[in-house]
């Protein structure tokens, strides 16, 4: 009697569900997974768009595409706003690899905005072309790894909380913009409101082929190689790797923590900094506390869809920028409100985020036959 009782007492009853981390899934899998996620968040958001405006999905969903793809000029807007994404993106990738924490590419990439801009304004007309844009490039790479560096140091030095200092530092960037623009405005002289240097585009990146963003997309690409070489197969990618594994490994096997974390984030801040004068010099020409225009946040979620891998970060990159540009274009073409579209590309942004689970785990359900049998 008692040792049935034991037996009764001690038998454990598993769950209906385990949930099991999966080994790493075959690429062409995992975007399997995704692909299959979009479609049904675009089921469902058929049945929004008949259930709040009636109107026919399939219609709805032809004007996303020819928002990106309805002429060469909104392709090649397409393009450089993907271009720009990517390139913050490739910025915050080897600082997230390394488990750096890097919420500040919005302030990074403003802070080397600013700087192309007061490049622009003090001596954009004054040199050649081919002297004040190298000149303006490397102040701004210079400036942005700066304020990459300062957290780094910091984190190195002090263990402070990268996540907030980072983040703090986005407010700091921009109210030294606001206060520039303050600074830098004179109703007399109608080059330094609004655009900079409009008469004599002194500063301004130069069109490729009559295409005016050509040469972004082109600089984007050939980082987006670089990054790619740098992550995967050089020393340094395998160091950001190990550390960000295990920083005790890494102290193990001799690496060099502290300059890790530094060089990596000047690394990010420098990629930001270029990110910043491709906006002002090659894109608005302009600057103020919104021309980022929250990418440095966006490009977080495309390098964690990506894995960190830059080629990957191309797909993950061009479908955020096709949904945003899609949902503006269904709010224009239908006379919608915005809401609506913001709506669409939240569920379709929800089911992408969510598929994540499904590439990285497994549910494992519970036999009831054979537990029937015991």
């Amino acid at each position: 009697m008692n040792k049935a009782n034991t037996e009764k007492n001690t038998h454990v009853h598993e769950p209906l569900v385990q949930v099991a981390k999966r080994d790493e899934m075959v690429w062409y899998k995992s975007w399997a997974v995704r692909a299959v996620a979009i479609i049904l968040a675009l089921v469902l958001c058929g049945l929004v768009i008949v259930l709040l405006t009636g109107y026919n999905p399939i219609q709805v969903y032809v004007s996303m595409f020819e928002g990106s793809f309805g002429s060469s000029r909104k392709f090649m807007n397409l393009l450089q706003k993907l271009s720009m994404l990517l390139c913050i993106s490739l910025a915050v990738t080897p600082a997230f690899k390394m488990k750096f924490w890097n919420t500040g590419a919005e302030g990074q990439t403003l802070i080397g905005g600013l700087a192309t801009a007061a490049c622009m304004i003090y001596f954009g007309e004054s040199l050649p072309s081919y002297i004040a844009l190298p000149i303006t490039a490397l102040v701004s790479i210079f400036v942005g790894m700066i304020w990459g560096i300062i957290p780094a140091y910091f984190k190195a030095r002090f263990e402070t909380n990268e996540t907030l200092f980072t983040l703090m530092m986005n407010y700091v960037a921009m109210q030294l913009v606001s206060f520039c623009i303050v600074l830098w405005e004179n109703p007399k002289d109608s080059n330094n409101v609004g655009v900079i240097n409009r008469a004599t585009q002194g500063g301004w990146l130069p069109e490729i082929f009559g295409q005016k963003y050509l040469l972004n997309i082109i600089i984007v690409a050939v980082l987006t190689a670089i990054m790619y070489i740098y992550l995967r197969y050089s020393k340094h990618g395998y160091e950001i790797s190990v550390v960000g594994e295990s920083q005790n490994t890494a102290r193990y096997i001799g690496i060099n923590v502290k300059k890790v974390i530094l060089r990596t984030m000047a690394i990010s801040g420098a990629l930001c900094g270029v990110a910043g004068f491709l906006l002002v010099s090659g894109t608005d020409h302009t600057i103020n506390t919104t021309i980022v225009g929250g990418m440095g946040f966006t490009a977080i979620m495309v390098s964690w869809l990506a894995k960190f891998n830059p080629i990957m970060m191309i797909l993950a990159s061009f479908l955020i920028v096709f949904l945003e540009r899609g949902a503006g274009e269904i709010a224009t073409a239908f006379n919608l409100n915005e809401s609506l579209s913001d709506i669409l590309t939240g569920i379709i942004l929800f089911f992408i985020i969510g598929s994540e689970f499904f590439v990285n785990y497994k549910l494992n359900f519970r036999n009831k036959h054979k537990e029937g049998d015991k």
